[in-house]
């Protein structure tokens, strides 16, 4: 499975050895509060979820990594692309501490490239909800432009999307790695 280096992210599979990382982001209200419903989320759920972004990979050929710091090699969050009933949806969520400095741009903007250049989608969507400015900010910030209000799930949300031929990648950091780096002495 594919795994992306960013500027400053490494976009990796995640491992069921990430329960823990995404526990704590899933249990934190102020993470969730434009996720679902805006609740918190258990350990039993988390673990679900988890087995769930495992498995999307294997059913659609893209999905959602784990956000580490490239430096710290810290979990920072994740994102990427899941299928939003049939149709690319790029997606982001990081810890409070990560907020503001720009790495739900960074992330979605390789989810995009990764998207239209290695999986030849035609268009991408995000959804967010009407209050969530910050994520708005985000998609308008990668060229993403406003399409409609809609409702999935039984949640009202606004709808961006962009075309393979609208993104423009400028001149973010991008290294798709098809294996895991060697580990020295290993």
């Amino acid at each position: 499975m594919p795994e992306i280096e960013t500027e400053r992210l490494l976009l990796r599979m995640f491992r069921p050895d990430d329960l823990n990382n995404l526990a704590g982001l899933f249990s934190d209200p102020e993470v969730m509060r434009y996720v679902g419903e805006g609740d918190t989320v258990n350990r039993e759920e988390t673990g679900k979820a988890l087995q769930s972004i495992i498995k999307h990979w294997e059913t659609h050929g893209f999905g959602r990594w784990a956000a580490v710091d490239r430096v710290t090699h810290e979990f920072v969050g994740f994102g990427g692309l899941r299928s939003l009933l049939g149709t690319p949806e790029v997606v982001y969520h990081f810890a409070t501490a990560h907020w503001g400095k720009g790495l739900a741009t960074e992330l979605a903007r390789a989810s995009l490239r990764f998207g239209f250049e290695e999986r030849s989608f035609d268009r991408v969507v995000a959804i967010a909800k009407p209050l969530n400015t910050a994520s708005i900010h985000v998609m308008k910030k990668l060229g993403m432009h406003y399409q409609m209000h809609a409702s999935y799930y039984g949640l009202e949300v606004i709808q961006y999307e962009i075309r393979r031929e609208e993104f423009k990648p400028g001149n973010s950091v991008f290294r798709l790695r098809s294996e895991p780096p060697a580990v020295a002495g290993g």
